[in-house]
């Protein structure tokens, strides 16, 4: 660090970094060393080029000590953090509090409801949706295999979880997506908006989440399920409507169609694969943020896979693991297949 030592003495800072002293304050231990050495404080102390660190916080903290070290700053967010939490509490709990109600009225439903009663309907849902025999009785082979070993009630919660978030981002995202191809302008604000969290590592949602709500509570993991999934809808169901042939939009126009109009009855039925496709990817990477979240007390397959891996449990994590990918092959085929109807429907048009 002598070398910085010399910057800083030959810009006058000495004193400034002494803070205002007299400059005989206690010395560090490199620079005992470099005494008992023989070596002088100012110099470069035989330091080479080669060996000169980056001047970052804790070397310039070395050199200077009234330069923060990155720890301040780490500890001066995590304070800056803490100190707003109160007041940032007394504005997300209501809004959010709606979200616990449904995630546990759900976990409710799908695990007190008896299995010769939930599974008949999941098969109905999934004729509803995909028309397609070949789905139904995939659904029904998953489910029973997914009962056979004992793990119906988790995957019950699992599958309860994923349809709360999903509805959530679905309900949300689309009239976003279709804002954002309305407006250049809120597209060019949102955007970095959805790479940030797109980019962001799934356990980072985790952090100031635990920070502002109990464990207890079921939209901490609600909320970071919502914010890592919600991306692609958004993303996909303003490309969809951007790509809709400016020739139809033309002849809507040429009808006298108004903005609603267009928007209900040719730009979103035209966009609907698009949208169908960003759904299947909420879904998606739902499933996969439900497992993340098992750390902050979501229930599900993502709690045996958790023991499987602290208690090195190797059975009981393959075959957790194993009936995730079940639905996760699942919710793809369902919405994949209402996608080709979908697709199908159009062609046809």
């Amino acid at each position: 660090m002598a070398i910085y030592d010399s910057v800083f003495d030959s810009l006058g800072l000495r004193e400034w970094c002494d803070g205002g002293g007299s400059g005989e304050g206690p010395m560090s231990m490199a620079e005992l060393l470099a005494r008992s050495r023989g070596e002088s404080g100012g110099g470069t102390g035989g330091a080479s080029l080669w060996d000169l660190p980056f001047p970052s916080l804790d070397a310039l903290h070395d050199a200077c000590g009234v330069i923060p070290e990155s720890r301040d700053l780490t500890l001066g967010l995590e304070r800056g953090f803490l100190s707003m939490r109160d007041a940032l509490r007394v504005v997300i709990d209501p809004v959010t509090q709606p979200l616990s109600w449904m995630l546990r009225e759900s976990l409710a439903v799908m695990t007190n409801t008896p299995w010769w009663i939930m599974i008949p309907l999941l098969l109905a849902v999934t004729w509803l949706v995909s028309k397609s025999w070949r789905v139904v009785v995939f659904v029904a082979i998953s489910l029973a295999l997914l009962a056979f070993v004992d793990h119906y009630n988790a995957a019950m919660q699992t599958l309860a979880i994923i349809f709360v978030c999903a509805f959530i981002c679905v309900l949300f995202g689309v009239p976003i997506g279709i804002a954002m191809s309305r407006s250049d302008r809120l597209q060019r604000i949102v955007i970095p908006i959805l790479d940030m969290l797109q980019t962001l590592p799934p356990f980072v949602y985790l952090i100031p989440l635990i920070f502002l709500f109990s464990v207890t509570e079921p939209k901490l993991y609600g909320i970071a399920i919502i914010l890592y999934a919600i991306v692609p809808v958004i993303r996909l169901t303003d490309l969809g409507i951007r790509l809709v042939d400016k020739d139809v939009i033309e002849a809507a126009d040429a009808f006298g169609m108004t903005n609603r109009q267009k928007l209900f009855g040719v730009q979103i039925p035209l966009a609907l694969p698009n949208i169908m496709a960003g759904v299947n990817q909420t879904i998606m990477m739902s499933l996969a943020m439900v497992v993340i979240a098992s750390l902050v007390s979501a229930p599900g397959l993502g709690v045996l896979v958790l023991r499987g891996i602290r208690s090195l449990e190797l059975g009981v994590g393959l075959v957790a693991g194993f009936g995730i990918v079940l639905l996760a092959i699942m919710l793809d085929r369902v919405t994949k297949a209402s996608l080709a109807r979908i697709d199908a429907s159009q062609a046809r048009r």
